[in-house]
């Protein structure tokens, strides 16, 4: 499909494309002429000519010139999956049944009790485990009850969340997996570099059965192996964030936050990769959608200042280093930790935007 759009693009560059329907009316003579396409969930098939479509729609709808034509897919691409929209029916308490795979166990057929399955990804991840993700039809979740609290919060690289009233949680430790992770990947590295020797000297002597890269099992192992760890420490990442973020949105009716660009502080290259193991995109994210879900109030302010100015005169003594935790108002004397003065001027900015929108505040 994407071939022939290609093709017809290069023909004629002003020639719309085909949309979804049209492509879907060209599978049932592609399957006869490629008879292993009838092994593919059918579903599945159609899911792709969506994705292209829309990635069409998105390259002649971008004026900015960011978005580039759909292309082809790496050998080297990792993320081997397929989407369907095809029924999965649940069999007994351990099963589900998906179309051309058959009977597939797992536990968690009881929360799709009362739901309505819309599409399935299969995925095989690089750790070798295979997943299957479901996109659901369910009923809106219940509110959680109302606490009167609000809370500023200032993200951090040791501590991820500073709270305004003091509170301060830790960021997910994930150096034991980066050893690990990294111990593999030299591992991996010299590995491959080996078998990539021992390829070019079988065709260098024009061996009768030269051997293949794929023949050498060692390196993949190690692949294997390093992605293990970096899963690891990828999901308990997100279940401590998913932690946190629940009962903080338990806890408090408004959160104020910073509005960070998390992208244009990875620039730097001293406080990049902390930044990246905090997670503070994910942090936030979690915060919106879990305050949208249960009736709470997320509102993010400008950054601007948030450190420089006194929480409780509202003098700005300028800007000071990533060294000083704590300093003291020149002017008022009042002495700050730096990271609770900020979440105190956060709360301050979220209480007046929220006040300038015409909300009531909550008490504290």
């Amino acid at each position: 499909m994407l071939a022939m759009m290609n093709e017809r693009y290069q023909n004629n560059k002003a020639l719309p494309f085909l949309g979804k329907f049209k492509l879907n009316y060209l599978l049932k003579p592609l399957k006869k002429e490629y008879p292993f396409l009838k092994n593919s969930d059918s579903s599945s098939l159609q899911v792709v000519n969506e994705f292209l479509t829309q990635s069409w729609k998105n390259f002649f709808q971008d004026k900015t010139g960011q978005i580039g034509k759909p292309r082809f897919h790496s050998r080297k691409y990792l993320k081997k999956s397929y989407t369907g929209k095809s029924i999965i029916k649940t069999a007994g308490k351990r099963y589900l049944k998906i179309p051309k795979l058959g009977y597939v166990k797992t536990s968690k057929t009881g929360v799709l009790q009362n739901t309505k399955i819309k599409r399935c990804t299969v995925l095989l991840e690089p750790t070798g485990k295979y997943y299957l993700s479901l996109q659901v039809e369910i009923s809106e979740p219940e509110k959680y009850s109302l606490t009167g609290k609000r809370v500023g919060i200032d993200v951090g690289v040791a501590d991820l969340a500073i709270l305004s009233n003091g509170l301060k949680y830790p960021s997910f430790d994930s150096s034991y997996f980066e050893k690990k992770a990294k111990v593999w990947q030299r591992k991996y590295a010299r590995r491959r570099h080996l078998a990539k020797l021992l390829v070019l000297q079988d065709r260098n002597k024009k061996v009768l059965c030269p051997r293949s890269l794929e023949s050498f099992t060692n390196w993949q192992k190690a692949q294997k192996s390093k992605a293990k760890y970096q899963a690891k420490a990828a999901n308990q990442r997100r279940d401590y964030l998913h932690k946190l973020t629940t009962h903080l949105v338990k806890q408090y009716d408004v959160i104020a936050i910073e509005d960070l660009k998390t992208k244009n502080l990875q620039k730097n290259h001293h406080l990049a990769k902390s930044i990246a193991n905090a997670s503070w995109r994910m942090f936030r994210q979690m915060l919106e959608y879990k305050c949208e879900w249960y009736g709470k109030k997320l509102i993010a302010v400008d950054p601007k200042n948030t450190s420089k100015i006194c929480s409780k005169c509202g003098y700005n003594s300028g800007a000071k280093p990533l060294e000083i935790r704590e300093w003291t108002c020149s002017k008022c004397q009042t002495k700050h930790d730096r990271d609770i003065n900020a979440a105190v001027n956060i709360l301050h900015k979220g209480s007046t935007k929220l006040n300038g929108q015409g909300l009531a505040m909550v008490t504290s």
